[in-house]
């Protein structure tokens, strides 16, 4: 149990060995989430998109091609995950079309109203602060922006509440919570969509 702790922790902010391995575990192992929370973002034509939490930098990539003419910064509080990122988009940094860096989301070192679009895949669960973290990205994103939240626990099933107990730091919001905070962070718009068949859950609010 032990082992595991320590492993399953290194979602939270990967390190060392084991963080490594996470990281390279993180691209394939959500995939299907993150292809499934892509799929709602119908409307939008961003140029400059600003992923946080980017881990292992497969997402970032995904927006890259799913919007060719635009450029991603991907954000990660590891230092690890950050430099796996740029490892897996090394030809989009070298193109100038994307960015990778370590950062905080709670105090987000960014220029304001940049941005079209924000993504957070399976990240939101270690935000210090929903509320507080959200208006940091409201503060980055253009008037009329989207923010896409996509979490593969709708805080209520079984598997995210056990792993919520073992990772310190952890917690599981619901669909309702993150709503609510979006709102208090200055967002006008909020719309939610629940998997038919899954715990996943995407939320996209419109500053």
């Amino acid at each position: 149990m032990g082992l595991f702790k320590d492993y399953v922790s290194q979602t939270r902010k990967p390190e060392g060995f084991l963080g490594k391995m996470m990281v390279n575990g993180m691209n394939g192992g959500h995939a299907k989430l993150a292809d499934w929370g892509m799929s709602h973002l119908q409307t939008i034509v961003p140029e400059e998109i600003v992923e946080l939490g980017c881990g292992g930098g497969r997402n970032a990539g995904e927006l890259l091609k799913r919007y060719p003419f635009s450029k991603v910064t991907a954000i990660d509080y590891s230092e690890i995950s950050a430099g796996i990122a740029a490892e897996y988009n090394a030809e989009a940094v070298k193109k100038g079309r994307c960015r990778v860096m370590q950062g905080d989301v709670s105090a987000l070192d960014l220029p304001e109203e940049k941005y079209d679009l924000a993504t957070a895949f399976e990240t939101v669960y270690f935000w210090p602060g929903l509320s507080k973290c959200f208006a940091q990205v409201a503060k980055v994103l253009k008037p009329g922006g989207v923010f896409m939240i996509v979490n593969e626990s709708d805080g209520t099933d079984k598997t995210g509440l056990k792993f919520e107990k073992i990772i310190d730091g952890m917690k599981c919001h619901t669909i309702e919570e993150i709503e609510s905070a979006l709102k208090s962070a200055g967002f006008k718009k909020v719309r939610s969509d629940h998997h038919k068949n899954k715990p996943w859950i995407t939320v996209i609010a419109t500053k």
